[in-house]
């Protein structure tokens, strides 16, 4: 639905359009085109009126209060944490289990990695996502689908400028260029992002990207869409707080420290990417779409203990699609490639560091690279097949059975010369016996779906379905823990959605059986080992609402909006190794979870809003969300608060045609408080600090 929907319904509206025709159509859940109300599933679509009415500096700005999602940046930039009915809580840093997409191409690597410093924010047209697994588009992902949508090269009257300032730094600037004709268009679009963000340490995110769009259509219908880009980012990664420093925090506004002897992590990277799509009819029912695609990129990435370079990795891969029409419904068929190649990867120990007696560090000066401490040569390829059939035979009814079969290989040479033995504080020469290590794994994924809905109106449907998939490990997490098997997981779910001009509803009850899945230990050093465990348990329910309070030709439209998620995440069964470290090496010892709830993931998270629309041009959207209290560890010794209405603003005001005006503020009430707080197994808790206020004040030129 769309999120705190309400304004490109109050437009339809305004223009008289037959509200039965206002649907929202996703391409995300099923690979055809079809109206979200007919999807036997849940799913939540961003709008483009929400998305304009974001600043839209990570995809965070656009999709918190969606209900079932739980998405945390630390600095505004691109170090997005996103996570989905309790899938990718095991990432640290960046996404996992979560299959992420642009435009129908993978971000998402063969081992389910995604990095979003490529993906041009001020680019985006609304954003689909798709909550649980058996997913047709996903490879190895169980928690569901993000797909990223950008501005059609055919789009008419898209040329603007956009410049914007505001404290601490902030700055935004973006430019689209676009032409079309009869038969072609292209797009040229640039921008630059900045935040100095000085209330915390090591916390600048910069971000500069240029991206071509070309697209041809024929008379039959054929399409071809072109399309390359570059991006140079660049964002610090602040460490964690103790409670000491979160209290000073608290007090002053400001992280002056954190809770780690490496103080400058980061990460720098440039990406260039580029795919071409291709759409034609093959006969009188059948369809073709291939897409190829290919990403280069480079980083320098300084994090804890050591500084990892990359100097060129090289993703490819390919999405042969066939679709064919039926008089009782419609196939949708085809195979993917993808293949990652990371050669001459290397780790270096940190050069630039102050130490105490017996050569211990105690802080870093800088992110200067010393003595090589690692190389390694890795190749990851994933491969698939899937196939959905849709059946409306039958009046009122559609069921879809859906499947994909996936095999992922993971191969990795790694070679050792240093590593930093956490006991003492320094770096040391690795043993003879560990310097060399292979990683060749195999992972079979199956996946698959049966959905069910049934139209009882035309303002009603309900929906059920079964789905499962299996999440395949990712490969520094096999580096350190071989043992890792694939997790699977089974899904039952039963909803109801309602649309109509004045209101729209989505419920959905879902319980969720995970088998070995993989969770995070966080040791003493504030590092993460991971962990099968043997059984999960997830029941939830969903809600996500909007309603039109009033509507006048005078006064405007006013829509509210109440989203609503109740989640209950237990280990039925974990047996969790707990490792300590001394001065003559780690101890392990075993401590039973089971019957425990899931770390980080609220019981109660709700989110309200108003949207409010003027005929003048003027527009205004409020929207605060409060996170409820979890428990901090997989022991659940402690709980944190989470926070209470945590409020944004937006106004903007479009006059004389071409001209907007527009203000964002973020945590407008200037709350203190911890966006994430962690206790590692020695019982030290770690805190992430949620931002202070901020205003963003921006004006757009459209031409």
């Amino acid at each position: 639905m769309v999120l705190f929907g309400g304004a490109g319904t109050v437009q339809a509206v305004q223009e008289n359009i037959e509200p039965l025709l206002l649907e929202i159509v996703t391409v995300t859940a099923t690979r055809i085109e079809r109206d979200i109300k007919d999807v036997p599933e849940s799913i939540s679509v961003i709008s483009r009126e929400r998305i304009d009415s974001s600043r839209m500096f990570n995809i965070a700005d656009a999709i918190s209060g969606t209900p079932g999602v739980n998405i945390t940046s630390k600095n505004g930039g691109y170090d997005t944490r996103l996570i989905i009915r309790g899938g990718g809580l095991k990432a640290n840093y960046g996404i996992r289990e979560v299959f992420l997409m642009r435009d129908g191409i993978p971000i998402t690597d063969p081992d389910s990695f995604s990095k979003l410093d490529y993906i041009d924010t001020q680019d985006i047209s609304r954003i689909e996502i798709t909550k649980g697994p058996g997913n047709i588009y996903a490879t190895g992902s169980t928690a569901g689908v993000v797909h990223i949508i950008s501005r059609s090269v055919f789009e008419e009257s898209a040329n603007y400028f956009v410049t914007g300032a505001g404290d601490d730094g902030l700055e935004n600037y973006s430019l689209r260029l676009a032409d079309q004709s009869e038969n072609r268009g292209y797009a040229l679009t640039a921008s630059y992002r900045k935040d100095d963000n000085g209330w915390r340490v090591n916390n600048k995110f910069e971000s500069s990207q240029v991206n071509f769009k070309y697209g041809h259509q024929w008379e039959d219908d054929s399409q071809l869409l072109f399309e390359v880009g570059y991006t140079d980012a660049n964002l610090g990664l602040p460490g964690d707080m103790t409670e000491e420093q979160f209290e000073e925090y608290l007090d002053s506004g400001k992280q002056y420290d954190s809770n780690s002897q490496f103080k400058h992590r980061g990460r720098f990277s440039e990406t260039v990417n580029a795919n071409l799509k291709y759409s034609t009819a093959l006969g009188e029912n059948w369809e073709f779409n291939p897409r190829i695609y290919y990403t280069h990129w480079e980083q320098y990435h300084p994090v804890v203990p050591m500084i990892t370079t990359a100097s060129g990795v090289d993703v490819a891969g390919t999405d042969l699609e066939v679709s064919r029409s039926q008089n009782f419904g419609s196939l949708v068929t085809g195979v993917t490639y993808r293949i990652e190649e990371n050669d001459n990867n290397k780790k270096y120990e940190y050069g630039d560091v102050n130490t105490i007696s017996g050569g211990r560090i105690v802080s870093t000066n800088s992110d200067k690279k010393g003595q090589l401490a690692e190389q390694s040569d890795s190749e990851n390829i994933a491969a698939g097949v899937f196939a959905q059939q849709s059946i409306d035979i039958l009046e009122d009814w559609i069921f879809d059975i859906s499947m994909r079969y996936d095999r992922i290989s993971i191969d990795q040479d790694i070679q050792r010369f240093r590593e930093f033995n956490w006991g003492r504080g320094v770096y040391q020469d690795v043993a003879e016996e560990d310097k060399f290590q292979n990683l060749d794994e195999t992972f079979s994924l199956l996946s698959k779906r049966l959905g069910v809905s049934y139209s009882i109106s035309n303002e009603w449907s309900v929906f059920t379905n079964f789905a499962s998939g299996e999440q395949v490990p990712f490969a520094s997490e096999l580096v350190d823990n071989p043992s890792l098997s694939e997790s699977s997981v089974d899904s039952y779910e039963i909803g109801l959605k309602g649309r109509s001009a004045k209101w729209e509803y989505d419920l959905s009850i879902y319980s969720m059986e995970v088998k070995d899945e993989i969770v995070p230990i966080l040791d003493e050093n504030g590092l993460t080992e991971f962990q099968n465990a043997g059984k999960t348990d997830k029941v939830g329910f969903e809600l996500a609402s909007s309603i039109n309070l009033f509507e006048s030709t005078t006064l405007g439209s006013l829509w509210g909006g109440l989203n609503y998620a109740y989640s209950d995440y237990k280990f039925d069964e974990f047996l969790e190794i707990v490792t300590s470290y001394g001065r003559y090496g780690p101890t392990s010892t075993e401590v039973d979870q089971s019957g425990n709830q899931l770390p980080f993931i609220p019981e109660h998270y709700y989110s309200v809003s108003l949207n409010y629309r003027h005929p003048s041009g003027l527009s205004a959207r409020l929207q605060s969300d409060t996170w409820g209290e979890y428990h901090i560890d997989n022991a659940n010794s402690e709980k944190d608060d989470g926070y209470e209405w945590l409020t944004s603003l937006n106004i903007s005001y479009a006059f004389r045609t071409h001209h907007q005006l527009s203000l964002n503020m973020a945590n407008i009430s200037d709350k203190r408080y911890a966006s994430v707080v962690k206790k590692d197994v020695g019982r030290d808790k770690a805190y992430t600090p949620g931002a202070p206020r901020s205003f963003l004040a921006s004006y757009r030129y459209s031409f």
